[in-house]
């Protein structure tokens, strides 16, 4: 049931109309006269799924007649956002569906604004990952993708007094009419228990993993339909429940409570996206949670081999599992325990089997965010698994060793065991040297990684290392969210800039014709327009949509700086109070959750929401300046500001973000950007043209330089009037009563070392930030670099990304 012209086909309008009522009645038990908006949509939902399982079963069984090697990605976060209208315009479906619940006397836009974001990630680790997975499918990969079934997201986030409150974001994960159970392939994960030591009839060592826990893992189907190609693959999501209702030895000795608590504790699993890991209990539901997630994906792997080949030499020509970051590294350990343990396959070949099929995306640069464990920890929850781990890492340290005989020091700094203070293991440790590929996703990221992050594993293994930069599905970040460029591209380019989206360059040639540029700015006006509308329904702010709107929008963290933001706004408003200036109308729209336990973050968005309240409701100002925090950052939201966006904010600290992706969704949406020279952005400032990007700030080069030198963020904020002037006013009184409550901002950029440069950086920005207000008013230059800007980011389309990975770390065959 597809549109096959512009003006849907009345007879597949009726019988989408009569599909959905019949969904209403025999599914959901309703009427179209006593139906909510969400029963609509649920119904609707619905008829698209069923589209979707004939052409997920038809692509399976061509993928498996055709031998493709099968890519298994996994990750701990899928944001997906919400899925109507994406499947609606991969399918093919948008007009019909229109035309249909219009013959309903229902509001197409109702429906889709209720459905709720699937809460399945944090930020843009999450966002890469439904990004990929939607390209598989628009290229006829086979993969899938595979998470945990969180019952809750994140958390929904409230701003209360200006400070983030968290509460549960139930996105009715129970009832999603996306997501297919399948009972029937319920999976036995062992965990906890102890090691045996014997041997087999030939007298080898052959420990035995024994009176573990056992959690059952519930597999459950997300579909994802490619763009215009009958190919539907899957994200597989797991869900945690108890092996049974009730421990019965606990039961039958009377103790009720502690038996449902068991079951209680086992199904918490799968209940709540990435837990505090403040104290003990946190970090053994986290691991626990990341071997959960390997332990169900690996059963799958091997029941879909298993279909190919019984021969488990043939595996990498099969199969190929993607590491999204350290949290699957386990992956390795278990596939090496399945190959090991269970088929008693030689430890060589194993390990030999293991590398060839498992590879590693690195998304950090900074030490302290690679994820390492208490092998105590290790050793209580999955004992055989820290024995492999022991293993892996002696075999491993003989070939330092055999490397670099002299170098004694590298058995210590290159051990997948640290040492001090506690034995914990390192995770991407584990993860390099299990793996065939090691890939950043970026140029800078993947250079830093071998020459700063791990030089050591780089130089001796050289041909592992590899880059992939990022990129994001034009599907979503176009076509969804932006409707009105997205018939602009159609208009000027045909509709094949969709899958390709290279095609974005001949826009150049339009760059002077005034007409076009002028239909350019109507389309950002109208974004700008709906987006003002959100504002004020949510904060009760009216905005200028004449006004630039300067966005930052992304995880609220110290070192990608919205602290540096609103700091030259504070700068900004002073200067306006003093008469020093008079700009034209500008709005800072700030977006973002910050971690519950980050302290310092949370703080930010407090002083974020006191600066807004100061210069919002200041008659001085004019007009001039509005500031503004949107609660609840999601895709949906992400959705509605991309569009809307005329200066985009990327400036974290140089050498902090390994790619960044809303740098490519602000650009690609016509955005120019203000950033620094970090992750992608070097990418984007060469594709776009140097003058359609407001660089500012030091190098990664020159941050290392400084920070090898020392430096003393005292003796910057002394020496700077206007910096002085503007710290100063965190503890002045100005925007709070309560001097001290910013004081830590304070302290941690004069006094503790202002660990990511925000003094270094300031002058620089600020002179950007007045370079772009004073361009923004030449309005139809800007608009024609808003075109010349958008014309350069053919190269970021998460298409191009995955063609990357299919031809440099998954083999050719997988695009085959």
């Amino acid at each position: 049931m597809k549109d096959t012209q512009s003006t849907p086909d009345k007879d597949q309008v009726n019988k989408l109309r009569d599909s959905i009522l019949y969904e209403l009645k025999y599914s959901l038990g309703v009427t179209l006269l006593t139906a909510s908006s969400s029963d609509v949509f649920s119904a609707l939902a619905l008829v698209v799924r069923r589209n979707q399982v004939d052409d997920y079963f038809s692509t399976q069984e061509r993928h498996y007649q055709a031998r493709k090697k099968r890519i298994y990605y996994i990750s701990m976060e899928f944001l997906i956002g919400q899925s109507l209208r994406n499947n609606l315009i991969n399918q093919g479906m948008m007009e019909i569906t229109k035309a249909a619940l219009e013959s309903l006397g229902v509001d197409f836009e109702i429906i889709v604004r209720s459905e709720e974001d699937a809460a399945l990630g944090n930020g843009g680790l999450g966002r890469l990952a439904a990004c990929f997975i939607d390209s598989m499918a628009t290229l006829d990969l086979a993969g899938s993708g595979h998470g945990i079934k969180y019952e809750y997201g994140l958390f929904h986030q409230q701003i209360q007094d200006g400070k983030q409150i968290e509460k549960p974001d139930d996105w009715h994960s129970a009832h999603s009419p996306w997501l297919i159970e399948h009972q029937s392939q319920a999976m036995i994960i062992p965990l906890y228990g102890r090691i045996e030591e014997i041997k087999d009839l030939q007298g080898n060592y052959n420990p035995m993993w024994m009176d573990w826990k056992i959690i059952i893992g519930v597999p459950h189907d997300y579909l994802v339909s490619g763009y215009n190609n009958n190919t539907v693959n899957s994200l597989r999501l797991y869900s945690a429940c108890a092996s049974d209702s009730f421990d019965i030895h606990i039961f039958n000795h009377g103790d009720y409570l502690k038996a449902v608590n068991q079951k209680i504790a086992s199904e918490n699993i799968s209940k709540v996206l990435y837990p505090s890991d403040e104290i003990l209990a946190g970090k053994e539901l986290r691991l626990t949670q990341e071997y959960f997630l390997v332990a169900c994906t690996l059963r799958d792997v091997m029941h879909d081999f298993f279909l190919h080949s019984t021969d488990l030499n043939q595996l990498p020509e099969f199969v190929a599992i993607q590491l999204n970051d350290t949290h699957p590294a386990l992956a390795i350990v278990e596939l090496m325990r399945i190959l090991v343990d269970e088929h008693a396959v030689d430890w060589d070949i194993a390990w030999d089997l293991t590398q060839r099929t498992c590879a590693y995306t690195n998304h950090t640069l900074m030490p302290e965010a690679l994820e390492k464990w208490s092998v105590n920890l290790f050793e209580l929850l999955l004992p055989r698994h820290l024995q492999i781990i022991y293993e892996i890492n002696r075999r491993f340290l003989l070939e330092v060793h055999r490397w670099q005989p002299e170098r004694t020091d590298l058995l210590a700094s290159m051990s997948l065991i640290e040492e001090m203070p506690e034995k914990k293991v390192r995770m991407a440790y584990l993860a390099i040297i299990g793996s065939h590929k090691v890939n950043g996703v970026a140029k800078l990221h993947s250079d830093l990684i071998k020459s700063n992050l791990v030089p050591d594993f780089y130089h001796l293994m050289p041909e592992k290392f590899t880059n992939q930069t990022n990129g994001v599905t034009p599907r979503r970040w176009i076509q969804q969210a932006n409707p009105r460029l997205s018939l602009f591209l159609d208009a000027h380019l045909g509709n094949e800039w969709v899958t390709n989206l290279t095609l974005l360059t001949k826009l150049r040639s339009l760059a002077s014709d005034r007409d076009v540029i002028a239909e350019l700015a109507e389309i950002k006006k109208f974004n700008k327009l709906k987006l003002s509308q959100i504002i004020t329904r949510q904060q009760g702010i009216t905005i200028n949509p004449d006004a630039m709107f300067d966005c930052q929008i992304k995880r609220i963290h110290e070192y990608k700086r919205q602290l540096l933001n609103v700091l030259y706004v504070i700068n900004l408003y002073h200067r306006i109070l003093d008469g020093v200036v008079s700009i034209a109308p500008k709005v800072h729209i700030f977006s973002g959750k910050a971690a519950p336990g980050y302290a310092m973050a949370k703080l930010i968005i407090q002083l974020i929401n006191q600066v807004a309240l100061k210069v919002n409701n200041d008659p001085n100002v004019n007009g001039q300046l509005k500031v503004v925090f949107l609660e609840d950052y999601k895709v949906s939201l992400a959705e509605s500001i991309i569009p809307a966006a005329d200066l985009s904010e990327q400036i974290s600290t140089a050498g902090t973000e390994a790619s960044g992706t809303s740098n490519m969704k602000l650009a690609m949406n016509g955005a120019l950007t203000i950033g620094t020279l970090d992750g992608a952005n070097i990418e984007i400032r060469d594709a776009v043209g140097h003058e359609n990007f407001y660089v500012f700030g030091l190098s990664a080069e020159q941050i290392a330089e400084q920070r090898s030198k020392g430096r003393s963020p005292y003796d910057e904020y002394a020496s700077n009037t206007e910096l002085k002037m503007t710290v100063d006013s965190l503890i002045s009184g100005f925007f709070h009563a309560d001097k001290n409550l910013f004081y830590p901002l304070f302290n941690m950029l004069v006094n503790h070392g202002d660990h990511y440069f925000h003094l270094a950086d300031f002058s620089s920005y600020c002179q950007a930030q007045h370079q772009a207000l004073t361009d923004y008013n030449n309005t139809y230059n800007w608009h024609s670099r808003a075109l010349n800007t958008i014309s350069g980011m053919g190269e970021f389309s998460s298409d191009r990304t995955i063609r990357g990975y299919s031809r440099d770390i998954w083999g050719e065959d997988s695009l085959k």
